[in-house]
């Protein structure tokens, strides 16, 4: 519940392609203030990342690459709070996808270099950042790889249960 796919264009000419990657008159559901791009390789595994305190919605899009992306709702008063939604976003299909804030989030890296733009609506706070372990069994998520490069960080990262007990929910 919340979760917005968003649909955008690649437009081709012979010297170059362009892509519009946010337009507030389409995206206006949310006050977004903070940009970033990160880069990862292939068969990396990032998150499943949140921010219990300065909670983050997030617009992400692939601008080079392709990415299984995947969040977990967190929202104890949603309908589909423990629930996972993963999506193919790339260069190619040009899909992006709105997150509200309350949920974890992650991405596996298909292609040898993937750039990931982010759009949100509040400031990174590593001292508030949290997250759940990527290959936790009740969450149900089928990555595309049983065994992708996880950072030392997300490999010490809690279970759903764990979370439960420490947070209750947002």
């Amino acid at each position: 519940k919340g979760l917005k796919i968003i649909k955008q264009k690649n437009n081709f000419e012979k010297r170059c392609t362009w892509r519009e990657t946010f337009r507030k008159n389409i995206i206006k559901w949310d006050n977004l203030i903070f940009d970033y791009v990160t880069t990862s390789k292939k068969n990396v595994l990032r998150g499943l990342h949140f921010q219990y305190k300065f909670k983050q919605a997030k617009f992400v899009s692939v601008i080079k690459g392709k990415i299984f992306d995947c969040v977990v709702d967190l929202r104890k008063s949603s309908k589909t709070f423990g629930k996972s939604f993963c999506i193919e976003l790339s260069e190619k299909n040009c899909l992006s996808l709105y997150i509200p804030e309350g949920f974890a989030h992650s991405y596996y890296s298909h292609s040898d270099l993937n750039i990931i733009y982010y759009k949100l609506s509040n400031y990174w706070h590593p001292k508030y950042e949290d997250g759940l372990i990527w290959n936790d069994k009740n969450l149900k998520i089928n990555w595309p790889s049983k065994k992708p490069l996880v950072s030392k960080k997300d490999k010490e990262l809690k279970t759903f249960i764990e979370f439960k007990k420490k947070y209750g929910a947002f």
